[in-house]
């Protein structure tokens, strides 16, 4: 680590998509200001995902336990007080980390947060008078607060493909070193941005007669025991929930051609490692601003309709009718746009 002439606190607790995005911004923060030292603050959980950034401590928060309500929030400021930093950098805007910069704020310490564009948000998913049109990048607003702080930062908002060593563990999987890899992340926190699974079934055994090697990720007991069962059920699929931690995951990915995600974290961690994403999108859409970093809106596949979108987080039923929006992409519509990109 170079001598750091300033140090930065950077808070971004949740969700996890949200973070591995934050640290997509991070790494290209850190190439561009070396002498900067930033102390990120997030869940011991999402540490993988800062691991491999220059000039970067990872300080973890423990919501439930040592840092719980304001006494504990007030027991982190003191632990992140004694790095004796130059600012505070707030990329999530919720009550814990307006908490902490406050107590920092009144030591005075200077702090940047976070503008979430929240009033463009709710007119671009209001079912009245929608103002459809792209808003600021999610990773733009990040970047933001530290323009803001008096930085120089400029995204590329190109991936960088930067294969991992693959886990001893997973060696096997990559024996064949001719088949394409596909990673398949066909699960989400919320039900409303999950593509039909019998649907996700038949993209499955379609991409698996084309002779790819597939990768299921993402997901707890439940999805491991559907993805267990299409692994069974189609060659070359491999259920890998369960198996490997996040760090392990993520050299796994960083070493596959293309990932097929939801709108959800699967994407942001792929393009993270520099991964092309195809994307199925339902209730939310790209111009919210949650596209992961890097990845082209033309590798997102999603139907045209006046109520789209309807909800920022996916969280919300879909409007469009009988059938929800993402259940009208017809399976061969991905397929073909993964071969596209396996053949481009």
């Amino acid at each position: 680590m170079t001598a750091a002439t300033q140090k930065i606190i950077v808070l971004r607790f949740s969700a996890m998509g949200d973070v591995a995005m934050a640290a997509s911004v991070l790494k290209e923060f850190c190439e561009q200001n070396p002498a900067v030292e930033l102390i990120m603050v997030s869940r011991p959980a999402f540490k993988p995902f800062f691991d491999h950034i220059p000039n970067l401590l990872f300080h973890p928060i423990q919501p439930k336990t040592t840092h719980k309500g304001i006494a504990g929030l007030y027991r982190l400021y003191r632990e992140l007080y004694s790095y004796k930093p130059d600012a505070v950098a707030d990329l999530h805007d919720n009550l814990r980390s307006r908490a902490i910069s406050s107590f920092f704020r009144l030591g005075g310490t200077k702090i940047r947060r976070i503008d979430k564009g929240r009033a463009e948000k709710k007119a671009l998913t209001r079912t009245d008078k929608k103002v459809f049109k792209p808003l600021r990048k999610t990773v733009e607003r990040y970047a933001d607060v530290f323009r803001e702080l008096g930085f120089d930062i400029k995204l590329s908002h190109k991936i960088k493909k930067s294969p991992l060593e693959i886990p001893a563990k997973a060696h096997h999987l990559f024996t064949n070193k001719t088949a394409k890899k596909v990673g398949i992340s066909p699960f989400a926190q919320h039900v409303y941005k999950i593509y039909a699974l019998e649907k996700m079934e038949e993209v499955i055994a379609s991409l698996s007669r084309l002779g790819y090697e597939l990768f299921i990720f993402g997901g707890g007991e439940t999805e491991q025991g559907i993805a267990g069962n299409w692994a069974k059920t189609y060659k070359n699929t491999y259920n890998l929930i369960g198996t490997f931690n996040l760090t392990e995951e993520l050299a796994i990915i960083s070493n596959l051609d293309v990932m097929l995600s939801m709108d959800s974290s699967g994407m942001h961690m792929a393009s993270l490692v520099g991964v092309p994403v195809v994307s199925v999108w339902g209730p939310t859409h790209p111009y919210a601003g949650f596209l992961g970093y890097g990845q082209l809106e033309s590798d997102c596949i999603q139907i045209d309709h006046p109520a789209r979108p309807n909800s920022i987080f996916g969280n919300k039923p879909c409007l469009c009718g009988v059938e929800n929006c993402i259940d009208l992409i017809k399976p061969e519509t991905i397929v073909n746009k993964i071969k596209e990109k396996l053949n481009g």
